[in-house]
């Protein structure tokens, strides 16, 4: 349940908000020494300004493959080389864009909380197995699944926190 609640907020955080997040960069694959790598693989990425990303290639040779990989990754940046050094300005965003992010963050969090309830469900299960087996009692059962249940209201709600932060983040207020 908390693999399930750790990948939204890895999934949240690639989501762009109008700031300037190295986060962004994460998903970036480079086609460097004839194979596909993670940005941060080959280069250092920072941001130095609320608005910019710094990039830096380790590799001058791979200045040029970095870019383009930026460009594709459908970030809507446009990447600025500067010697060794690749500068990415982060636009503004128009309300409709903010409002298509909340939409994909509210879809990332109806994600974690089935897979939430998948595994209340599974482990339910398995404390009927149990049962059946005459491992635990009717009413060990019944104490366990109570606890189970308990765990998974408190990670739906921390799902649903996690949500209302990205959410107000993203519109900005």
């Amino acid at each position: 349940m908390h693999g399930a609640l750790d990948s939204l907020k890895s999934d949240l955080s690639g989501l762009r908000t109008g700031r300037a997040n190295t986060s962004l960069l994460d998903p970036i694959q480079v086609e460097v020494y004839g194979a596909m790598m993670p940005l941060n693989q080959v280069a250092t990425a920072s941001a130095p300004e609320p608005r910019l990303l710094s990039v830096q290639v380790w590799d001058k040779s791979n200045m040029t493959p970095v870019e383009k990989a930026i460009r594709s990754a459908g970030l809507g940046i446009n990447p600025i080389v500067d010697g060794q050094n690749i500068r990415l300005p982060i636009p503004d965003m128009t309300e409709e864009r903010r409002k298509e992010l909340v939409k994909l963050a509210h879809q990332y969090a109806e994600k974690a909380k089935i897979a939430v309830r998948n595994v209340r469900r599974d482990g339910n299960d398995d404390l009927k197995a149990d049962e059946k087996k005459k491992e635990i009692s009717e009413d060990d059962r019944k104490r366990l699944e109570t606890e189970v249940q308990k765990l998974t209201d408190g990670l739906i709600a921390d799902i649903d926190t996690a949500l209302a932060a990205k959410e107000k983040e993203i519109l900005g207020k």
